[in-house]
C-alpha cells in the first residue's frame, strides 16, 4: 500500500496530462468549425474557400483522417522527435518551439532571481518580530501593491523610462544579459510580492509555535532559530514556490509581447491565435513538462524537509495568533474611504461619450484628465468598478471552493494541479472562446479554470501537514470519523490562510479576466473594466499618464483592501 500510494501523484501526473493533450487535439474539431477552413483563411484571407482549395489543404495536412487518427499521428510522430509540419509556414515545429523553450527558461531564471530578493524583504519585518518574541502579521500593503501591479504595465513603465527615457537599457529583441534586466523585473516583482506576503504570514505563524520559545529559554542564538523557524515553514509553500516558477514561464505571455521577446509562451499564443495546431499541441506540452518537472522537484524537496515528521507524526501545531495592532481598521478604513471617493465622484458622469479632447490632462471639469478617445477617466473607473469587482470576486469565491475542494485530496491533486498552472489564462480563454464564442461568461470560465490550481496546491501542503501532526493522528484511533476529523481539525487550520492567499490573487484575476476582454475573448470595449482602461492607456503612457495611473491606482486600492480585511478575518 505505501508504495501504491507514492505512485498516485505520479499517475495523476500522467493522466492529467494525457487528458490535456488529446483535449487540445480535439479542439478543431470540438469547435465545429471546419479546420480546412481556418488554415486557409490564416494562410490567405483573400482567397475564395472553394471545396477544392479545401479539400486540398486536407490532403496536404492528413486532415481526410478522423480525430483520434491524427491525434495518433502526432504522438507517434513525437516519440521519434518529430511534432509534425505548421499548418501556416509548412516548417517544422520542435525546431523553433524548442529554441523558444530555451529563451522562456532562460528569463525565468533571471525572473526568479528577482521574486526571490523581493521575498526575502518582504519578510524582513516579520523575522524580526519573530526574533524578537513579539510575531504579529503585517498589513501586507507592498506586498498587495506588487501583486496586483499587473506584468504588462510594469513591462510598460519600465520601457518608458529605463529604455526610452534614460536610454540605460535596451528596449526590445533577445540578445545578451542586459536585455533580461526589464522582463525579468517585469515578471518578478509581482511574483515576489506574492511569494513574500505568503512567506511572511507563514513566518509568522512559525514564530509563534510553543517551540520557539522554549529554544529562546534554551539559550539557541538567534540564526540558528530563525534557519529552523524557515525550515519549519517551507515545506507547506514550496508548493507555491513551484507555481510561481511554472507562471514565469507560461504566464509571461504580455511580457513577452511587450519586449518582443521570442519566447514559449509568445509563440504558443501565436499558434493558438492563428490555430496552428501543431504548434500549439507542442508549445502546451513543453509548457506542461516544465511544469511536472518543477512541481515534481518541488514535492521532492519537501518531502526531504518534512518527509521523517510527517512520518513520526511530530508536526508541531501552530497557535492561533489574535493579537491584534494598534490601529487593525485603519488600513481598511482608509483604502475603502479612498475607493468609494472615487466611486461616488465618477458616478453621476458619462462614462461612454467621447465629449473631451483626446488624452485632454485633469483639470477642475475633468478631474482625472480623458482617454485616448476623449471619455472621462473619472466616470470609467466608477462605472468600472462594479464589473470589475464583481467580476474578480465571483471567480475567487469559486476558485476558492475548488481549490480547498481538491486541495483535501493531495495525492490525486498533484497532477491537475500542476498542469492547469502550466495553462496561462489567455490560452484558455482562446479554447472557451473556440467553443463556445468570445463572451463575459466565457472569460469568467476560462480565468476559473486556470486560477484554482495555487489555491490547491496551498490546501494540499496545508493538509498534509495537519495530518501528520501528533493529536490529529490519534484520532481514528479514538473513534472520530472522517467527516468529524475534517470538520474539526483539518477545515479550521486551513481556511484561514487559504482565504487570505484567494484575496491576494483578486487583483491579479480582475487583470486577468480584463486582458482577455482586450484581446476580444471576453468583455469588449468600450466596457469600463479597469483592466481594459490599463490596456488601452498604455500606448499613451509617455504623453498621458494619468490614463494608466489612476486604474492602477483602483486595482492596487482593490488588493490592499482584500489582504487588509483578510487579515483582520484572520486574527479575530
Amino acid at each position: 500500500m505505501p508504495v501504491l500510494r507514492s505512485l498516485v501523484p505520479t499517475l495523476s501526473r500522467l493522466l492529467t496530462l494525457a487528458g490535456v493533450v488529446v483535449l487540445i487535439g480535439l479542439l478543431p474539431w470540438l469547435s465545429g468549425r471546419d479546420p480546412a477552413l481556418s488554415i486557409l483563411r490564416a494562410r490567405a484571407g483573400d482567397q475564395n474557400p472553394t471545396p477544392e482549395a479545401l479539400d486540398s489543404i486536407r490532403n496536404q495536412l492528413g486532415l481526410d483522417m478522423n480525430p483520434w487518427e491524427k491525434l495518433g499521428h502526432w504522438l507517434s510522430g513525437l516519440l521519434h522527435g518529430d511534432a509534425g509540419v505548421s499548418w501556416i509556414s509548412g516548417g517544422p515545429v520542435l525546431p523553433g518551439m524548442l529554441q523558444a523553450t530555451g529563451v522562456s527558461l532562460t528569463l525565468m531564471l533571471a525572473a526568479l532571481l528577482v521574486a526571490l530578493l523581493t521575498t526575502v524583504a518582504l519578510c524582513v519585518t516579520a523575522v524580526r518580530r519573530g526574533l524578537r518574541g513579539e510575531p504579529a502579521p503585517t498589513s501586507g500593503a507592498l506586498g498587495a501593491t506588487l501583486t496586483a501591479m499587473p506584468e504588462f504595465l510594469l513591462a510598460a513603465l519600465l520601457l518608458v523610462i529605463f529604455a526610452a527615457g534614460l536610454n540605460w537599457l535596451p528596449p526590445y529583441g533577445w540578445g545578451d544579459a542586459r536585455h533580461m534586466v526589464l522582463p525579468a523585473l517585469a515578471l518578478g516583482l509581482p511574483g515576489g510580492g506574492l511569494l513574500g506576503r505568503l512567506f511572511s504570514d507563514a513566518l509568522t505563524a512559525g514564530f509563534s509555535e510553543r517551540w520557539v520559545a522554549t529554544w529562546h529559554v534554551a539559550g539557541f542564538g538567534r540564526r540558528r532559530i530563525a534557519l529552523a523557524v524557515l525550515k519549519r515553514t517551507l515545506p507547506s509553500l514550496l508548493p507555491q514556490v513551484g507555481l510561481v516558477i511554472v507562471g514565469l514561464t507560461g504566464g509571461a505571455i504580455a511580457v513577452e509581447q511587450v519586449f518582443s521577446i521570442p519566447g514559449l509562451g509568445r509563440a504558443t499564443l501565436g499558434a493558438a491565435s492563428a490555430q496552428d495546431l501543431p504548434a500549439l499541441q507542442t508549445g502546451i506540452l513543453l509548457l506542461l513538462v516544465i511544469a511536472m518537472v518543477v512541481g515534481g522537484a518541488a514535492g521532492l524537496v519537501r518531502t526531504l524537509l518534512l518527509g521523517r515528521t510527517l512520518r513520526a507524526g511530530a508536526v508541531p501545531v501552530t497557535r492561533p495568533d489574535h493579537r491584534r495592532g494598534r490601529w487593525p481598521w485603519l488600513v481598511p478604513t482608509v483604502v475603502s474611504l479612498l475607493l468609494a471617493i472615487i466611486i461616488v465622484a465618477g458616478m453621476g458622469r458619462d462614462p461612454l461619450t467621447s465629449d473631451y479632447l483626446r488624452l485632454q490632462a485633469p483639470s477642475l471639469a475633468l478631474p482625472l484628465g480623458a482617454d485616448g478617445t476623449g471619455r472621462d477617466i473619472l466616470a470609467r473607473v466608477s462605472h468600472g468598478a462594479l464589473s470589475t469587482m464583481g467580476m474578480a470576486l465571483v471567480v475567487v469565491s469559486i476558485t476558492l471552493v475548488l481549490g480547498m475542494l481538491i486541495g483535501l485530496m493531495p495525492r490525486l491533486a498533484a497532477g491537475p494541479i500542476e498542469v492547469t498552472n502550466a495553462t496561462p489564462p489567455v490560452i484558455a480563454g482562446l479554447v472557451i472562446a473556440g467553443l463556445m464564442g468570445p463572451s463575459a461568461s466565457g472569460a469568467i470560465i476560462a480565468v476559473t479554470l486556470v486560477s484554482w490550481a495555487p489555491l490547491a496546491a496551498h490546501t494540499a501542503a496545508l493538509v498534509t501537514e495537519v495530518q501528520g501532526q501528533a493529536h490529529v493522528r490519534i484520532t481514528p484511533m479514538l473513534g472520530v470519523g472522517r467527516v468529524r476529523l475534517l470538520s474539526r481539525y483539518v477545515l479550521p487550520a486551513i481556511i484561514g490562510p487559504v482565504f487570505r492567499h484567494a484575496m491576494l490573487r483578486l487583483p491579479g484575476i480582475a487583470l486577468a479576466l480584463a486582458a482577455l476582454g482586450f484581446l476580444g475573448l471576453g468583455p469588449r470595449p468600450p466596457a469600463p473594466e479597469w483592466g481594459l482602461l490599463l490596456a488601452e492607456g498604455i500606448p499613451y503612457l509617455e504623453r498621458a499618464p494619468w490614463a494608466v495611473l489612476v486604474p492602477s491606482l483602483a486595482l492596487v486600492l482593490m488588493s490592499v483592501l482584500a489582504v487588509s480585511l483578510s487579515s483582520l478575518w484572520r486574527r479575530g
